[in-house]
């Protein structure tokens, strides 16, 4: 949604609100209930709004980042953080942890949220369709943060009416029954009422929510619970994405982070984030995606922090398995989403030539003492993987810059992400940042039939879809390399070829857990998470203070006691 908005402050929110507009201004308001306001048209659609607020805490920022990228086959630790627990899955990620907890909870009030507009809408006087449709939109996002509470948390608690008051007791419903009570009826519901395309950007649509059930059905597929047209339904379901609206993969895969070209063609549903407001602090989540993936650059000669080139938190590390997926003569993506070339932004540190280097005959005589290169100039090079063989010690002593080549990757210097950098930041302290967070894009949909057409026995289908995202990522002149065959298909080359795609866009703990290689890859592919992963770690622990704060006790998942 693209329109500014003003939300009240409702007694009932014990949260502050905030909606997917690109920015929230709150105007605290007096004297207000939710008997007398959500049901007024006004304080109707601002319910409908709040309740696209329980994405924000999640997707974007650090907590999300932390329980989808961390910990698996392609990120690892940085130097920097206090969540490693979810890396290096020790005694420290336990029931206590504030990530669980804090996720548990706002995921819950997103559906208490979305209960309450369904409560409270009955008797609001406004048009019934344009009311069905905000229902819709609700339960849209019920079936969401159900969905991200399931694929979480497991078996959890259900419900499908508002809270209201204090309560103290909980249900452990299994997530089989989740899925066929919450999840799939309403977004049966959203796609039989939910326009193809909504005036305000940002709002749920009809193939977002085919997206979505797709998702939920093939991840449902692997589970024992599954019902038999799990995989067909999937199928077909994203075929409906795919082949019925107007989306279309963009020509350049790099074009895809061009923060100035959100509303793309790709894009199937997102996260809004404020956008005018952004140097005034408005949105207290915003896109921080920016600070997690970035090595320690800030300290190299000739070089500052700067808003080009991020904050750089050191939080997030890539696997060496990661770096090896991509053959860079044929393939574009690593080139378009790793950062390889730092440009001089500090004059005062800029390094000089040494007499001792030219004797080395590194330079002429004549100039030591001189700077090695000018502001602007390029101060630091990540030439990358599979260049090692070029960037000899004895060249790197030769550079006028600061190379750093994989033997020489460590918890501080490493190839950064180069997705979520925000230059329109007011400065370059500034946490929050304005990216929308994409949630559902079209080579992702076409990623996952490929997989829903692998269950079905159909590799010649899954290549196919494949290779349309192969193609769109080849070199210029190597759509034809890229090209697989039916036979290369297996659920680990497709696995593969989202970390290829996907990296970094918060995908990947999901996505080993539901196809069943959570564990397997991390012992295999991330050296600081092999040691201490189990199988119980599939799910995160019930949070503590759900058991304390329940009569007589909450069940913890296995491995957590």
């Amino acid at each position: 949604m693209k329109s500014r908005i003003y939300i009240l402050i409702l007694l009932v929110v014990a949260f502050l609100v905030q909606s997917c507009e690109d920015y929230l201004r709150e105007e605290p308001v007096s004297d207000v209930s939710p008997e007398s306001y959500y049901t007024t048209p006004s304080g109707f659609e601002d319910a409908v709004e709040a309740t696209y607020s329980s994405m924000k805490p999640f997707f974007g920022v650090e907590r999300g980042f932390t329980l989808t990228v961390f910990g698996t086959d392609t990120y690892t630790n940085g130097a920097d953080g206090s969540h490693k627990a979810y890396n290096f899955y020790n005694g420290d990620l336990n029931p206590t942890q504030s990530f669980v907890r804090d996720t548990w909870r706002d995921l819950y009030r997103g559906i208490n949220q979305a209960n309450a507009v369904l409560n409270r809408g009955i008797n609001v006087p406004i048009a019934d369709d344009l009311k069905t449709q905000r229902f819709a939109e609700a339960r849209f996002l019920r079936a969401l943060y159900y969905f991200m509470i399931v694929t979480t948390y497991g078996d959890a608690h259900l419900s499908l009416e508002e809270t209201e008051g204090v309560v103290v007791t909980a249900n452990h419903t299994p997530q089989s029954e989740i899925y066929k009570q919450a999840i799939i009826p309403d977004l049966e519901f959203a796609i039989s009422t939910l326009p193809d395309a909504q005036g305000n950007y940002g709002r749920a649509t009809k193939p977002a929510a085919e997206f979505l059930l797709s998702k939920v059905l093939l991840t449902r597929s692997y589970k024992s619970f599954a019902e038999g047209n799990d995989v067909d339904r999937a199928e077909q379901l994203m075929s409906n994405v795919i082949n019925n609206y107007d989306f279309a993969l963009l020509s350049d895969f790099a074009d895809l982070f061009d923060i100035s070209n959100e509303q793309n063609s790709e894009v199937v549903f997102t996260v809004q984030n404020s956008k005018s407001q952004v140097d005034e602090g408005l949105d207290n989540e915003g896109h921080r995606g920016h600070l997690y993936f970035l090595m320690e650059y800030d300290v190299l000669p000739g070089l500052t922090r700067d808003i080009e080139n991020g904050r750089p938190w050191k939080r997030f590390r890539p696997t060496p398995f990661l770096l090896g997926l991509w053959n860079r003569t044929i393939d574009s993506r690593y080139d378009k989403t790793f950062k390889h070339a730092w440009f001089s932004n500090r004059e005062s540190n800029i390094p000089k030539w040494t007499a001792d280097e030219a004797t080395k005959g590194f330079v002429d005589v004549s100039l030591v003492g001189q700077p090695k290169f000018i502001l602007g100039d390029t101060a630091m090079y990540i030439p990358g993987p599979g260049t090692d063989d070029v960037w000899t010690a004895d060249k790197q002593a030769r550079t006028r810059y600061t190379v750093y080549s994989s033997n020489e990757w460590d918890e501080r210097r490493f190839p950064s992400l180069n997705k979520w950098i925000d230059p329109t930041r007011p400065d370059r302290q500034k946490e929050q940042g304005q990216r929308d967070f994409i949630l559902m894009r079209l080579a992702d949909g076409y990623l996952l039939r490929a997989e829903a057409r692998l269950k079905q026995g159909n590799t010649q289908g899954a290549a196919e879809d494949l290779n349309v995202v192969r193609r769109r990522a080849a070199q210029p002149g190597q759509e034809a390399a890229m090209e697989i065959t039916a036979a290369d298909v297996t659920l680990d080359f497709i696995l593969d070829e989202r970390a290829r795609e996907l990296v970094g866009e918060g995908h990947r703990w999901w996505d080993l857990v539901r196809t069943g290689k959570l564990v397997e890859r991390v012992r295999l592919h991330n050296p600081q998470a092999a040691p201490n992963i189990q199988d119980f770690h599939v799910v995160r622990p019930i949070p503590q203070d759900q058991i304390d704060r329940t009569l007589g006790g909450y069940p913890q998942n296995p491995g957590y006691n």
